[in-house]
């Protein structure tokens, strides 16, 4: 590769990991181009995945402010910059390496900080975003309305307090 050939992908590399809020580090060893196409698809729009050279992805990290990737950059990687759903684009990666046991998720990172491939998995089998804050409106509209009970429920209960009152004067007036 030529010297200015490297800096111009150096740049994209360093302006992917800047533009993405995620990258996992993923081993293709054995795969095929049919395969790493399937990949591609299986991501869709929630990640972009690039084959690089270790040194350039290397140089590109650390330019991005991005420490603790160089132990990953062994034997031939690829990156799945990840511009969506971190989520559904870790559930993609794993479920795609089930089907094909040549890719190895060896780790990445997300916001900034490391993770290792048990991390990655562990974000697989997150629920979608959606989904999580769906759980969260029902559970704060579950304390609105419970409170709303209670809220009603005193004005209730003293209504019923004054009927029995009431009732009990007239049953000792009679």
């Amino acid at each position: 590769m030529a010297r200015a050939d490297k800096a111009t992908a150096v740049a994209e590399l360093k302006s992917e990991f800047e533009g993405s809020s995620a990258a996992v580090l993923t081993e293709y060893r054995g795969l095929t181009v049919a395969q790493l196409k399937q990949l591609r698809v299986a991501l869709g729009g929630n990640a972009n995945f690039a084959v690089a050279k270790n040194t350039l992805t290397k140089i590109a990290a650390n330019e991005a402010g991005l420490t603790g990737l160089d132990s990953l950059l062994v034997g031939p990687t690829a990156v799945a910059f990840v511009k969506g759903d971190v989520v559904e684009a870790a559930k993609g990666l794993r479920d795609f390496a089930k089907a094909n046991p040549l890719l190895v998720i060896k780790g990445g990172v997300l916001e900034g900080k490391t993770l290792d491939a048990a991390a990655i998995t562990k974000l697989a089998d997150l629920e979608s975003r959606e989904v999580l804050l769906a759980k969260l409106a029902g559970a704060l509209k579950a304390k609105q309305s419970a409170a709303a009970a209670m809220f009603a429920a005193l004005p209730t209960q003293m209504a019923q307090l004054a009927e029995a009152l009431r009732a009990k004067r007239d049953e000792a007036g009679e």
